[in-house]
C-alpha cells in the first residue's frame, strides 16, 4: 500500500520536531526553558474560564456551521473598534485560525495554483497549502533589512498566470515585522492590477510596539472584493487550546463557497465560541497591561541577544517572536539538538526553533533561530544567559 503524495510531502513542524530531544533531556532531570513555541504564560481571561465552569445545558448540541450568531454579533462589535466594519454574514467562525487559512486557500486555489508569501513565514502555511493543493511562492525578506517587503517590482516578478493570492502575516510570525498602511496599499495595487486576492493573517493585531499602529487589510475599501482576513483567539486571549478562529470577507461568492466547507465539517466548538464571545467584551483594561508585559519581554530578549558576538537581529515591532541570525554557526538545527542533548548548566537548558523550516527557499535560514518571548521576566533572563553560554561553547567546539 502507498500513502498519498500529499501525506508524504507535508512538512513536519520545525517547532515540534525536536520534542523527542526535549523529552530525553527532561527524563534526565534537565529543566527546559521553552522558547520554541508561541504558548504564552499570560493567564487566560477569567471571563472565558467562567463560561466553561458555568455551562449548564444538558445537551452539547450542534451549532450553526457559520458559527453562533451571538458570537458573530459580538465579533462585529469587536472589529468595529479597529475601524473594521463588517456584518455577521461576512464572518465564518472556524476551528482555530488554522482552519480559516485552509478554508481560504481551498476556496481561492485549484491544484497547482500559487500563493505568494513573504518568507520567513509561519511554518504551518507549508502544510496548509499542501492540504489545499496549492503551492507557496516565497518572497524572500532578510534579517539585515528588518524583514521589510521588497519593492513592488520585485514582487511582481513572482506573479504569473497561476498566482491566485498574496498572503501576509501582520504583525509577523516569526519575524515580528509590522507592515505599514503604505505597504498594504501597494500590495492592494498589485492585487487589483493582477486580479488576485490578498489574505491577511492578523492574529497578533493587538501586539504592536513603539507607538506603531496596526492596519487591517479590511480597512482598505478599494479591495473589499478581494480581501480575506483570517484570525484567531489563541494569542489574543492566551487561549491556544480553545481552537476558535474566523475567516472574514465581503466577497459574497467567496463566503458562500467557504460555507460549504464549513458545512462539511458541521460546526465549530460550541462552548469555546461562548467563551470567545465573552472575551470580545474585553478592552483596554485587558490589552494595555498585556501589551506592556510583552514589550518588557521583547526588550529583555533583544538586550540579551545584543550581547552575543556576530548576531544579526533587529528589534521586532510586533507579535512576540524574533528571528536571530547566528553568524558563528552554520546549522541551527544541529545547535538546537546539541543544546538539548549535550548542554546544561545547573541541570537547565533552553529550547528554540531552528528557522530553516520557516522558509520555502532551500538553504535559507539555516543559521537562524526563532525565539518566542512568552516566558516571565526571570525565566527569560535565565534562558537567554543559557543560550549565550551554550552558543559560545558550541561555536568553540565546532571550530576546534
Amino acid at each position: 500500500m502507498k500513502l498519498s503524495k500529499r501525506a508524504v510531502e507535508v512538512q513536519a513542524s520545525p517547532i515540534r520536531k525536536l520534542m523527542p530531544f526535549a523529552d530525553e533531556a527532561k527524563a534526565k532531570g534537565v529543566k527546559i526553558y521553552h522558547l520554541n513555541i508561541g504558548q504564552p504564560d499570560i493567564e487566560t481571561p477569567q471571563v472565558m474560564i467562567d463560561v466553561y465552569r458555568n455551562y449548564q445545558d444538558k445537551v452539547l448540541a450542534y451549532g450553526p456551521s457559520q458559527g453562533l450568531l451571538e458570537y458573530r454579533q459580538n465579533l462585529v462589535d469587536y472589529y468595529s473598534r479597529y475601524d473594521i466594519h463588517i456584518s455577521t454574514d461576512d464572518i465564518i467562525v472556524t476551528t482555530a485560525g488554522s482552519e480559516a487559512i485552509i478554508f481560504a486557500m481551498m476556496a481561492i486555489c485549484d491544484a497547482g495554483d500559487e500563493i505568494i508569501i513573504p518568507e520567513p513565514f509561519y511554518t504551518n502555511y507549508n502544510g496548509f497549502a499542501k492540504m489545499a493543493g496549492a503551492k507557496i511562492t516565497p518572497l524572500t525578506t532578510h534579517a539585515e533589512q528588518e524583514f521589510a517587503l521588497p519593492p513592488n517590482e520585485e514582487i511582481e516578478k513572482l506573479i504569473n498566470v497561476n498566482t491566485k493570492a498574496i498572503m501576509l502575516c501582520n504583525p509577523g510570525n516569526p519575524t515580528g515585522a509590522v507592515y505599514s498602511k503604505q505597504d498594504l496599499e501597494r500590495i492592494a495595487q498589485l492585487a487589483i492590477k493582477h486580479d488576485i486576492f490578498v489574505i491577511a493573517d492578523e492574529v497578533y493585531r493587538e501586539f504592536v510596539y513603539d507607538g506603531l499602529s496596526h492596519t487591517s487589510i479590511l480597512t482598505l475599501e478599494n479591495i473589499a472584493d478581494r480581501a480575506v482576513l483570517v484570525d484567531s483567539i489563541s494569542k489574543r486571549y492566551s487561549a491556544c487550546g480553545a481552537r476558535i478562529g474566523c475567516m472574514i470577507s465581503k466577497n459574497e461568492e467567496l463566503m458562500a463557497a467557504t460555507l460549504k466547507f464549513a458545512q462539511a465539517r458541521l460546526c465549530p466548538p460550541t462552548i469555546e465560541q461562548l467563551a470567545a464571545s465573552a472575551a470580545t467584551k474585553l478592552q483596554a483594561e485587558y490589552f494595555q497591561p498585556t501589551l506592556a508585559e510583552y514589550k518588557k519581554r521583547r526588550d529583555i530578549v533583544f538586550s540579551e541577544l545584543q550581547k552575543i558576538p556576530g548576531i544579526v537581529c533587529h528589534k521586532p515591532k510586533g507579535a512576540f517572536y524574533v528571528i536571530a541570525k547566528l553568524t558563528a554557526i552554520e546549522d541551527a538545527e544541529d545547535f538546537a539538538k546539541w543544546m538539548l542533548a549535550e548542554f546544561s548548566e545547573n541541570k537547565e537548558t533552553v529550547m528554540f526553533s531552528p528557522a530553516e523550516g520557516f522558509y520555502a527557499t532551500p538553504g535559507m535560514g539555516k543559521n537562524e533561530i526563532r525565539i518566542a518571548y512568552v516566558l516571565n521576566e526571570d525565566d527569560l533572563v535565565a534562558a537567554m544567559k543559557l543560550l549565550r553560554k551554550g552558543l559560545k561553547k558550541y561555536s568553540a567546539m565546532i571550530s576546534y
